[in-house]
């Protein structure tokens, strides 16, 4: 079957099989290796995606379900090479270390972001919750999302 989607910001047009799992066809299919396979269960967040907007676990969304759909991996934030300024924040603050759970996480802020520009530190850790992260701790990750939300100049680019 085809699949037709935007695919960060471009159309995009995959034939697969009806089984067939976003993550597989993202990775090995498309190339876009930023979106991470860790526990195959959606408990993680490493493999998350926005779908229309929306954090998903790639690892459990059938590619089928995705047609007509807006999808946007970590590949497709970062805009005409300028970084998102959630990528600039969780590098300003180091929130991150191995980088493993980093594209998942850096997708549900920016998500987040998009539904409430300026949440509190408790709706943030809500939001997150999907995500684990077992190197930082998340302390750097809340300083980095809570110094955006209340200095959003700080990481905009010139073009932003």
């Amino acid at each position: 079957m085809r699949v037709d989607m935007t695919l960060n910001g471009s159309e995009a047009s995959v034939e697969i099989e009806p089984s067939e799992l976003l993550i597989d066809v993202l990775r090995d299919r498309l190339r876009l290796k930023g979106t991470k396979r860790s526990c195959d269960v959606q408990v993680c967040g490493a493999c998350t995606v926005l779908v229309d907007g929306l954090p998903a676990s790639s690892c459990s969304t059938l590619c089928a379900d995705v047609h007509e759909r807006s999808i946007t991996t970590i590949e497709g934030v970062a805009k005409a090479g300028k970084l998102d300024p959630v990528q600039r924040a969780f590098i300003a603050h180091g929130a991150l270390q191995c980088g493993f759970c980093t594209p998942g996480m850096i997708l549900a802020v920016k998500s987040l972001l998009e539904l409430d520009p300026h949440p509190s530190e408790e709706t943030i850790r809500h939001y997150l919750r999907g995500n684990i992260c077992r190197c930082t701790g998340y302390v750097k990750i809340l300083e980095a999302i809570l110094d955006l939300v209340q200095n959003p100049s700080r990481y905009q680019t010139e073009t932003q």
